[in-house]
C-alpha cells in the first residue's frame, strides 16, 4: 500500500552511514534495477540515480564506482539523454553498459553510428584481453546483445577488450583511467559469465568491500527506528504478505509494544489465512494485531461490478475508508509504517525523465496497482525501513529475523485478493467456490513438496457455465482455470510444464470437493502476451 500523508519523514538513505557503494546512472534501461540487484548480490551496496545527477552530487556520495546503464535511445539523437561529461574526469572507475558505453565513447571524442546490422539476443563473445574486466570469464561465452548502433572509432587511450562476429568493439577499456565499456548486458541471466564480469568491476577495479549484509542492515535499521520513533506509537497495515510481515517483525524487534498492526479482513483472502495470520502474530510471536472484520461492506462495495479496474478502485477506496475509521478509533498514532520497497522508490523518483520533453526515456514493463493515498488530515509521519531493499533482500531479511518460512516463501498475492481472480461480478457464493478450489491447488503442491517450484500457482473462476455429468445427473456449473507460473521477478513469466498426474489429482479433487464446479482447464499462456493474473 502506498499512501500520502501530511508529514513525510523518509528513512535516511544508507549512504548517510558511510557505506561503500556503486552508483548506477539510469538512462532509461529496463535493466537498471537488475544491475543494482546484481551488484548487491556481491554484498556491495548500490543505488540507481538519474542520469542528470551532477558531478557535485556524485562527489558528495563518494561512490567506489559508477555504472552507466543501457537505454532505448541513440547517442547521436538530438534528445538523447546525456550525463555530465565531467564524471569521466573524477578519477572514479566507470563501466558503461550498451548505451552507457556508446555515450562514454561519444563524449570522450570517439564515433558512434548506426550499425550496418543490429545485434539482438545471444552472441558468442571472443575475449582479446583476458585481464581486469575479463578475469575468470571464459572465452566464447554467450552474452546478451540488444543494440542497433556501434562504436566505429574509439577515444584516445582506449583499446578493444572483446569482440563478437558482428561487433568489433564488444568491450573496451582505458586501463589507466579505469574507464570500461561493454556492448552487451552482463546483468541478465542469459549472459554466461556476466556476474563474474560484474564482480571483477566491483571488487578488483573499484576495490569495494562486501559490507552490504543482512546482519548489518538489521543492526542499522533498529538503531534508526529507535532514534526516530523514540517512545511514540507506530501503526502498520498488515496484509500477511512478506513485505508487511517482515516490516512488522523488524519494527517489533526495535520498539516492541509501541507497534500496533491493523489487519483488515476484506473477505478476499484465501481459505484459513486470516485465522492463521492472527494466531501466528498474536499467539506465537506476541505482536499486537487489531483484527477488523469488514467482509460484508467490501462485498457490498463491489456489488454488480464486472470491470476489473473498477473493482480495484472500489476495493482501494473502501480500504481507505476502513483504515481511516479504525485508525482514529484506535489512535492516536504518531507514525505510519509502510512497506515501500526500492523498486517503488525508483518508479516514483522520476529518475529517467527527459528534461526537454518531460517524457520518460523508457517504457516500464510493469505498473504498480497500489491502494492509493490516505486522507491528508490523518496526522501521520511516515516510516519506511525497507525502502532501500529489493524483494529478494526482504525475503533474506525476514528469514534472518525469524519470520516463518511459510510467509517468507509465500507466493505473491494481489492486493484485491480473490476478487480479481473471479472474472465478472463477485458474490459471496463465488468467493466460497474459488476459496475451496484454491485450497485444493495449494494443498496438492504442498503435499508433494513442490510449492516452492512455482512463482505462483492458483485458480481462477470464470463467469460462465458449462454442461457436465456427475452421478448420471446433468450438471450446469462453473469451470475453474489453473494457473501455474515460473518467473524470476514477475516482470516476465512462463507457464509451468507440470505433470499430468498433478493436473489429474487437482482436477479430480476440485470437481468432487468443490460444489459448483464441473470442469477444470489449464492456462498455457506466458507473460507476455498474457499477464500473470487474469484481471
Amino acid at each position: 500500500m502506498t499512501v500520502q500523508t501530511q508529514t513525510s519523514l523518509p528513512t535516511p538513505p544508507i549512504r548517510a552511514l558511510n557505506r561503500q557503494m556503486i552508483v548506477i546512472l539510469d538512462f532509461g534501461s529496463q535493466y537498471s534495477e537488475l544491475i543494482a540487484r546484481r551488484i548487491r548480490e556481491t554484498q556491495v551496496y548500490s543505488e540507481v540515480l538519474s542520469y542528470r545527477t551532477s558531478v557535485e552530487q556524485i562527489q558528495r556520495i563518494n561512490p567506489k564506482g559508477i555504472i552507466l546503464s543501457g537505454g532505448p535511445n541513440s547517442v547521436y539523437d538530438p534528445r538523447a539523454p546525456q550525463c555530465d561529461p565531467q564524471i569521466f574526469h573524477m578519477g572514479i572507475p566507470i563501466l558503461g553498459v550498451c548505451y552507457g558505453m556508446q555515450l562514454m565513447v561519444q563524449q570522450l571524442g570517439g564515433n558512434v553510428e548506426k550499425a550496418e546490422r543490429g545485434e539482438y539476443g545471444k552472441a558468442a563473445l571472443f575475449i582479446d584481453d583476458p585481464t581486469d574486466l575479463f578475469t575468470n570469464v571464459d572465452n566464447g561465452n554467450t552474452m546478451w546483445m540488444s543494440h542497433a548502433d556501434s562504436c566505429l572509432a574509439l577515444p584516445e587511450g582506449f583499446e578493444i577488450l572483446a569482440h563478437t562476429n558482428n561487433t568489433r568493439c564488444a568491450a573496451i577499456a582505458n586501463h589507466e583511467r579505469k574507464l570500461y565499456g561493454v556492448q552487451f548486458h552482463p546483468e541478465v541471466v542469459h549472459s554466461i559469465g556476466g556476474i563474474a564480469l560484474i564482480r571483477n568491476f566491483v571488487y578488483h577495479i573499484c576495490d569495494a568491500e562486501p559490507t552490504w549484509t543482512t546482519e548489518a542492515f538489521v543492526e542499522e535499521s533498529i538503531r534508526e527506528i529507535r532514534a526516530k520513533v523514540g517512545d511514540q506509537r507506530v501503526l502498520l497495515a498488515l496484509s500477511g504478505g512478506v513485505d508487511s510481515s517482515t516490516l512488522a517483525f523488524l519494527l517489533h524487534k526495535a520498539i516492541g509494544d509501541q507497534l500496533t498492526c491493523m489487519f483488515i479482513d476484506q473477505g478476499f483472502m484465501r481459505k484459513g489465512e486470516p485465522e492463521s495470520l492472527i494466531e501466528m502474530f498474536e499467539g506465537q510471536f506476541h505482536i499486537h494485531v487489531k483484527y477488523i472484520e469488514a467482509r460484508d461492506r467490501f462485498i457490498k462495495a463491489i456489488e454488480g461490478v464486472t470491470d476489473p479496474e473498477v473493482k480495484r478502485k472500489r476495493i482501494g477506496h473502501e480500504f481507505i475508508r476502513v483504515f481511516e475509521e479504525e485508525s482514529k478509533r484506535l489512535g492516536p498514532f504518531d507514525y505510519l509504517a509502510q512497506g515501500t520497497l526500492y523498486p517503488d522508490v525508483i518508479e516514483s523518483a522520476d529518475t529517467n525523465m527527459d528534461p526537454k520533453t518531460g517524457e520518460r526515456v523508457a517504457v516500464k514493463i510493469k505498473s504498480h496497482h497500489n491502494v492509493g493515498g490516505l486522507p491528508k488530515d490523518l496526522q501521520f509521519k511516515l516510516i519506511e525501513p525497507l525502502r532501500k531493499l529489493f524483494k529478494d533482500e526482504v525475503r533474506k531479511l525476514g528469514r534472518s529475523i525469524g519470520l516463518p518460512e511459510e510467509i517468507v516463501q509465500r507466493h505473491p498475492f494481489p492486493g484485491p485478493g480473490l476478487a480479481i481472480r473471479i472474472l465478472g461480478e463477485v458474490t459471496a457464493d463465488k468467493l466460497n467456490i474459488l476459496r475451496d478450489a484454491d485450497f485444493v491447488v495449494r494443498d496438492e503442491i504442498r503435499q508433494r513438496g513442490i510449492y516452492h517450484d512455482f512463482w505462483q500457482a492458483f485458480a481462477v473462476l470464470l463467469p460462465i457455465r458449462s454442461v457436465g455429468v456427475m452421478g448420471d445427473q446433468r450438471t450446469y456449473a462453473h469451470p475453474v482455470v489453473l494457473r501455474f507460473i515460473t518467473s524470476e521477478d514477475g516482470m516476465t513469466a512462463d507457464w509451468s510444464r507440470v505433470s499430468y498426474d498433478l493436473l489429474e489429482a487437482i482436477s479430480n479433487r476440485i470437481v468432487n470437493e468443490v460444489k459448483g464446479v464441473n470442469r477444470v482447464v489449464y492456462d498455457i499462456t506466458s507473460k507476455p502476451p498474457g499477464t500473470i493474473e487474469w484481471e
